[in-house]
């Protein structure tokens, strides 16, 4: 996997979800979970940062009336009725650990729901810069992860989705993704997999 035709997409890591009083920290069974997947990235970020690789952050950013969710339900629904990602808000910011990296993260905003591909240009900034290999991070698995990885495999990339630097709601349903959904259209390997590989070390 060539760095200089990969993108490392980092989905919702924000307050609400990542900081200990986080509004849907508690969406996630074990909230130990979303420290680990933070402590995974952070560290496959900083393997990363030096390499050609490029990294985009897909925050998602709602406007305080939540006019993208006409009708919500499941967690869009805890979304609004909470005031998660609500524009202008401490919990729709970037959490601090990304915002140290600087301007090695590009940030493309415009994601009001689950695929970060939609309402952005994300694909746009990828075809740009010649990326043809996308992975996935973020929360939450079930959701942004796997529609993210969709959009980006119907699109024409081949697609990896970072199994320790994504979390779904339970350890099940994670197991479940990563084992039996993301191989029928993706990869999947752990950061220190890819890190290997980028190294050209056997996993």
């Amino acid at each position: 996997m060539d760095p200089r035709k990969t993108a490392l997409i980092l989905v919702g890591f924000q307050n609400d979800y990542f900081a200990k009083d986080g509004i849907l920290r508690g969406v996630v069974e074990e909230p130990n979970r979303v420290d680990a997947v933070l402590a995974n990235t952070v560290h496959f970020v900083e393997a990363m940062k030096q390499t050609e690789m490029t990294i985009i952050s897909t925050p998602i950013v709602l406007e305080p009336d939540y006019r993208a969710m006409a009708s919500p339900v499941g967690i869009l629904y805890a979304m609004k009725t909470s005031g998660a990602f609500k524009a202008g808000t401490t919990g729709a910011d970037t959490i601090p650990e990304l915002l140290a990296f600087g301007d090695r993260v590009q940030y493309v905003t415009g994601k009001v729901g689950f695929n970060a591909f939609s309402n952005t240009a994300l694909d746009e900034t990828l075809r740009a810069r010649g990326i043809e290999n996308v992975l996935v991070c973020g929360m939450v698995t079930s959701l942004c992860i796997d529609s993210t990885g969709r959009a980006a495999y119907e699109r024409g990339y081949s697609v990896t989705v970072v199994s320790d630097c994504s979390s779904s709601r339970t350890p099940a349903e994670q197991d479940f993704f990563c084992t039996s959904v993301f191989p029928l259209y993706a990869g999947v390997a752990t950061s220190t997999e890819l890190v290997q590989a980028m190294q050209g070390i056997p996993a």
